[in-house]
């Protein structure tokens, strides 16, 4: 039988075609479909033309190659129920998809795929990368690149987003094993960080090269692979990129080869996958992935590779090991919630006791106010901010009094941004302290003013600061408040009520039990350093409310 291979390419999928011109020994085709993560697509392509140059038969049958361009979290997420020309094998950039989707499918049910990871084909270390004057403002090459660079507040840095390239969830990794406590839960430093990180991440890591391309001078730092990097350099005529693996550790990216199987499949698609496994494991495709800009499975790279012409180190880098499946829905659930926007009243308590100091010489007030303004420097200006002072018949007939209207931070009040606004409104609940703790009738006020607004698209909420325990003897008490909130509590809009006791002296039993009528949860900051803590720590959790 005598073939030519044709390669054609439609609608993102490239077909690489048996067609016979003499002698055909098979009826009709059996479609091989290969999805590939694009930094692989020339390399597979090339792999798929050797195959079918074999005039490869299953069956009776002409095995037809797809592969089709896919970025490795689209896949992941389609897998499970994925049932209309699916795929048979998968070579995602990172195992951390193939075991996402894997646990997905395990939880679908008996009509989802079987997913079997096998080892990897290739690999490349996420590196940190940036222009040469990006990298030469945190001293590289003198000095080696550090995580702790995305920590800091001063470093201008851009991040992918995790819930769509294997670069951001990847670095959400490495930042989270850095800055996660002992018990798992993260560190505000950590919840800080992704707020910062999260206002300007990008879709797609080709938005950061982009901004090398158009500005290198202002473009920010950013993480990718370090085959990306060579590659970005081998095209680019101009503004090189520059990549180095932070000395602390980094992950590497391992390409494997995932064999997706389901019982509708055709007869024979198994032994066409194992058939092109051979090839694609062949050394002709490893010597293809090392021209590519891959490393070996190993992690060996080319001998020839210099900073100057790749903009990478070739030599031996420190690797932290792979997350599970467990962990990649903990990382995913965890950006989930603190790139949700939010809706959110906050309620400081301005009675007397407020102005008591604590070790640090700052009184209650003022370290409740500077927590306050910390966090808020931290949220996008799409973030529904509004603040409430209160204390007994701070405006009569009330004892609450709204220092800034709850709406967009980027939104104008009399031409001066909400973010402004609250920032002097913070400033004046010094001069407010005084009376006694109005605590429930200003829990209820603010619970029913946020869930009479509610917003679906957003996560309401009421963080209420106080040091104290109701002492307003005309006003609800708590076990009618607590009945009252379980009454008016509405599953369809939950406005979970996070309390922050301050101090010794505050009730925590009484906040416990309000907060958790609205699924909501109290905290207690005995000293002032602990209140920015518990705030990013509410902010982290908010997308479990109610049911954390």
């Amino acid at each position: 039988m005598a073939a030519l291979v044709g390669v054609v390419a439609a609608a993102g999928v490239t077909v690489v075609a048996l067609r016979v011109t003499s002698g055909a020994d098979c009826s009709g085709a059996l479609p091989l479909k290969v999805a590939v993560t694009p930094a692989a697509l020339d390399v597979v392509n090339a792999a798929a033309q050797d195959y079918q140059r074999s005039q490869p038969v299953v069956n009776g049958r002409c095995v037809q190659v797809q592969v089709e361009s896919r970025n490795a979290a689209d896949v992941a997420n389609e897998l499970p129920t994925a049932q209309i020309n699916p795929h048979s094998l998968w070579i995602p950039d990172s195992s951390m998809w193939a075991a996402e989707a894997q646990r997905q499918a395990a939880e679908t049910g008996p009509e989802a795929p079987k997913l079997d990871i096998k080892p990897s084909l290739a690999s490349s270390p996420l590196v940190m990368a940036g222009s040469e004057q990006a990298m030469s403002k945190i001293g590289f090459p003198v000095q080696p690149v550090s995580w702790a660079t995305v920590i800091n507040p001063n470093v201008q840095i851009s991040m992918s987003d995790p819930t769509m390239t294997s670069e951001g969830l990847a670095s959400l990794f490495v930042i989270r094993t850095l800055l996660g406590n002992p018990d798992g839960t993260p560190k505000p430093e950590l919840v800080g960080t992704l707020l910062r990180v999260g206002r300007s991440a990008v879709p797609s890591v080709r938005d950061s090269f982009g901004k090398v391309t158009t500005d290198s001078a202002k473009a920010p730092l950013f993480a990718a692979t370090e085959q990306s990097v060579v590659a970005n350099n081998r095209a680019a005529k101009d503004n090189v990129v520059l990549g180095a693996p932070p000395k602390e550790g980094t992950l590497s990216f391992d390409y494997p080869l995932v064999r997706v199987s389901r019982q509708s499949e055709q007869i024979g698609m198994g032994e066409a996958a194992a058939q092109f496994e051979k090839v694609l494991r062949s050394s002709d495709t490893a010597k293809r992935f090392g021209e590519a800009g891959f490393r070996t499975v190993q992690g060996a790279a080319p001998a020839d590779w210099t900073t100057d012409v790749e903009g990478v180190q070739a030599g031996d880098v420190k690797l932290i090991e792979t997350p599970d499946a467990d962990q990649v829905s903990e990382l995913l659930r965890t950006w989930g919630a603190i790139s949700l926007d939010m809706r959110m009243l906050t309620v400081i308590d301005v009675s007397g006791s407020m102005v008591e100091k604590s070790g640090d010489g700052k009184t209650r007030v003022e370290a409740a106010t500077e927590a306050s303004m910390t966090a808020l420097s931290m949220l996008p200006d799409t973030t529904q901010i509004g603040l409430w002072a209160f204390s007994t018949d701070k405006k009569p007939p009330n004892d609450w009094i709204e220092l800034v209207p709850l709406g967009p931070l980027g939104e104008p009040l009399a031409g001066v941004a909400r973010r402004k606004r609250l920032e002097a409104g913070a400033s004046q609940l010094t001069a407010l302290v005084g009376g006694g703790t109005a605590l429930n009738d200003t829990t209820l006020a603010a619970y029913r003013h946020v869930l009479s607004g509610y917003d679906p698209s957003k996560v309401n909420s009421v963080v209420l600061m106080t040091d104290g325990r109701n002492d307003d003897i005309s006003s609800i008490d708590t076990a009618s408040l607590i009945e009252t909130l379980k009454r008016e509590t509405d599953p369809a809009k939950p406005v979970p009520i996070i309390m922050v006791g301050l101090g010794d002296e505050v009730d925590m039993d009484a906040l416990r039990s309000i907060s958790a009528a609205t699924g909501g949860k109290a905290y207690h900051a005995k000293n002032p350093e602990d209140i920015r803590g518990v705030l990013l720590d509410a902010v982290s959790q908010r997308r479990c409310r109610p049911n954390c």
